[in-house]
């Protein structure tokens, strides 16, 4: 009987050792994976506030922003420093869950923004649903003010540009969504000098 007894306890231990066992290394998964969509969504932020900071007129005259929505923005900025303006194009593909990023560099003489552009994925998986990636204000935004009223947006009031990414590496699992979310505001079109 106390043979009995003694396994039970052993097995009652041991399965409650392998139960935690098995919920640290399904846990550390999930936060590992939770800090890599965070890191990706952080790095991506980063760089597009930089170009957006620099966006600039064209090579051909174009003004700076060619295109202005909720879920895209195109624009002018030299993101390589070789002195020549590339259109960056930032949109939403695959049904509204990957955030893609165009870069054209003007060719010819003159020079013309035609050809292929070369096209990266920036983040798979983006939660965003129906918060906008973009939100365009003016010269008047004071921290508090609400953005321009999409989707009619007068491309020459924009100065500032807000960018927001939800990430979320497993909806199955917690933590919940983050929301990252900078703004830049565009240095050539400051007319408050």
């Amino acid at each position: 009987m106390e043979i009995l007894i003694v396994m039970g306890i052993f097995v009652l231990v041991g399965g409650a050792i392998a139960s935690f066992s098995r919920d640290v290394f399904i846990l550390s998964g999930t936060v590992r994976n939770s800090l890599a969509a965070q890191q990706d969504a952080r790095n991506v932020l980063r760089h597009a506030i930089a170009e957006i900071r620099t966006a600039s007129i064209s090579n051909t005259g174009s003004y700076p922003l060619a295109a202005t929505e909720a879920n895209r923005l195109k624009f002018y900025s030299d993101n390589d420093g070789d002195g020549i303006k590339e259109e960056i194009h930032y949109y939403l593909a695959n049904s509204g869950k990957t955030l893609k990023k165009d870069v054209l560099k003007p060719t010819g003489s003159p020079l013309q923004y035609v050809g292929a552009s070369t096209t990266s994925i920036l983040i798979n998986d983006l939660k965003n649903g129906v918060i906008p990636i973009f939100d365009y204000y003016d010269k008047n935004y004071d921290g508090t003010t609400a953005p321009l009223t999409l989707p009619l947006i007068d491309v020459l009031s924009v100065r500032l540009i807000k960018v927001t990414i939800v990430v979320e590496a497993d909806p199955n699992r917690a933590p919940v969504p983050l929301v990252v979310t900078s703004q830049a505001m565009m240095r050539n079109l400051k007319d408050n000098l």
